[in-house]
């Protein structure tokens, strides 16, 4: 039995006689639980571990959608289309790499912050106006490597800024054009907004001359960023046409045309990265950063949320009942919806019934059984409400599965924090009684009365020559344990004269093997016959 199950056999008002209980997850914690698709353990919930789902996407699939409509040419985002992945998941500035491996990372004068004030995954950038992230293009595949020609792209952040001061330093890319064209993308802060410039970053080539012409862009947003609360920020590039766009929060906020008349049907001018371009993230910023990305096309329109919409699973291992025909009676469950945005937050907490709530956060529980672990596939999954009786559950093993969803808008998790197993053990057969042993040349006659117990289905005879051990092998019929059916005796044959055999018996019925009854013990010897020792009884 793995070590996280604890187990409960309590009588009284608390549970039935002869009911158990296994405990997952609270103290227990949630090894038992080896399957997890997009949840994840949260310490900061309850007093102990919770699951709940993970706002770690990956890639920005889960936070995008295909655009439709006017918006159809853009393409959703997905991992083939990330050129930049930084999640600021790991624990040590030093570490912080990106997940496409085009680019190097170098951090400098920046901090780690942990969940659960990440916006996203497990982890985010801290800037104190100080220091920076570094971001360099090693690899001919990166978009921005020097010489690329670049078509559709999208560059988008998380942002927790303090104060929001005019010129904080959010996003720089400088480079060198041709001899001494210098280009340079600049995201900085400037009365509650972001604004945004691009200097000789769109160029255009005339065919008929080969020159090369530039021209400048800039724009902010029209909403205000607030201090304190995290926004998502996304600029896309549509080459066909020219469009670059400001979103924020999923919101459109500036619109112009990399064009030679700033309006749609002209020439556009299209970026060409010059050479000894670097990224630099957060300098002269005081506020945490998430998941940093740059994708090689125009994303689609966006639907910003913490936690994706299809949810997540978390299923558990085989749990051993510890007898085959368990039965179970229900399964408790505790839990609850938590939300962590900063000027909202709340925690709400109950236990059993349905885990629905008014935002439409959901959990759903499921359970199966068989007395093969390894045929648990083969049986069906079987809906139950936690805290309600359950029939037809039963076998030595069960696996629980639960899946988890967010609100309609994306930003409240459901959490589980413990689940209760309640049960009761499929009782074996009580052994059978008063056992006696008869010794005769070559063998022992074995006499019993019947098991108490009426489902008992059949006896098994354990026999050895070595105390304890109970399996032997010099029988006729075979090695211990020999089936001996529904009989009350059993003659065995082919044992070794002048040899102390020690001899048990034990019922069975249609799923379990009960106690061994009181040990026995007889020498064959020669001369003694079967018809002798009877008649002498």
């Amino acid at each position: 039995m793995l070590p996280v199950y604890i187990f409960l056999f309590v009588c009284g008002s608390l549970y039935g006689q002869g009911e158990s209980v296994i405990i997952l997850g609270g103290s227990s914690g949630w090894r038992s639980v080896d399957t997890r698709n997009g949840v994840t353990e949260a310490s900061a919930v309850r007093p102990h571990s919770v699951l709940v789902l993970s706002s770690a996407t990956g890639t920005s699939t889960a936070g995008y959608t295909a655009a439709s409509g006017v918006w159809g040419n853009f393409a959703p985002l997905d991992e083939a289309a990330l050129d930049v992945s930084i999640s600021f998941d790991e624990n040590n500035p030093a570490h912080y790499r990106d997940n496409s491996r085009r680019y190097t990372v170098t951090a400098s004068g920046v901090d780690a912050v942990m969940r659960p004030h990440a916006r996203a995954g497990t982890g985010s950038v801290l800037f104190d106006g100080n220091g920076n992230v570094r971001v360099r293009p090693q690899s001919r595949d990166a978009l921005f490597f020097a010489g690329n020609s670049i078509r559709d792209f999208s560059i988008e952040f998380w942002l927790y800024p303090l104060n929001m001061d005019n010129g904080e330093q959010i996003f720089s890319w400088i480079s060198t054009a041709g001899t001494n064209v210098s280009q340079r993308i600049h995201c900085f802060t400037n009365r509650n907004r972001l604004s945004w410039s691009f200097v000789n970053f769109f160029s255009f080539v005339d065919a008929r001359t080969n020159r090369t012409s530039y021209i400048n862009l800039e724009f902010s947003s029209r909403t205000p960023v607030h201090p304190k609360t995290w926004s998502h920020h996304l600029i896309r590039f549509d080459a066909s046409i020219g469009l670059l766009e400001y979103i924020v929060d999923g919101s459109s906020e500036a619109i112009v045309y990399a064009t030679a008349t700033g309006r749609e049907r002209s020439e556009v001018y299209t970026p060409v990265a010059g050479s000894n371009g670097v990224i630099t993230l957060g300098e002269r910023f005081v506020g945490l950063m998430d998941e940093f990305k740059i994708h090689e096309v125009c994303a689609g329109r966006s639907t910003i949320q913490r936690y994706p919409s299809p949810g997540g699973r978390a299923e558990t291992r085989a749990i051993d009942l510890g007898h085959n025909n368990s039965g179970v009676l229900r399964v408790n469950a505790s839990g609850g919806r938590i939300n962590l945005k900063t000027r909202s937050s709340f925690n709400e907490f109950r236990e059993n019934g349905r885990f629905r709530f008014p935002d439409d956060t959901e959990m759903s529980f499921y359970i199966r059984s068989n007395e093969n672990p390894y045929l648990l596939n083969s049986s069906p999954w079987i809906a139950f409400t936690p805290g309600a009786n359950i029939s037809d559950v039963r076998g030595r093993y069960v696996q629980i599965a639960v899946d988890f969803y967010p609100s309609r808008d994306g930003e409240t998790s459901p959490y589980l924090n413990e689940i209760k197993i309640v049960y009761l053990p499929g009782e074996p057969p009580l052994p059978p009684r008063n056992v006696t042993a008869v010794a005769v040349d070559g063998g022992v006659l074995l006499r019993w009365r019947n098991s108490p117990s009426p489902e008992t289905a059949g006896y098994l005879i354990y026999y050895s020559t070595v105390r304890g051990e109970l399996f032997g092998d010099d029988a006729l019929l075979g090695a211990s344990p020999i089936n001996a059916g529904n009989r009350n005796s059993l003659f065995i044959e082919g044992l070794k004269n002048g040899t102390l055999y020690y001899f048990r018996v034990a019922a069975y019925d249609g799923h379990n093997t009960g106690e061994f009854s009181a040990e026995v013990t007889a020498r064959p010897l020669a001369g003694l016959s079967l018809s002798e020792v009877t008649s002498a009884q």
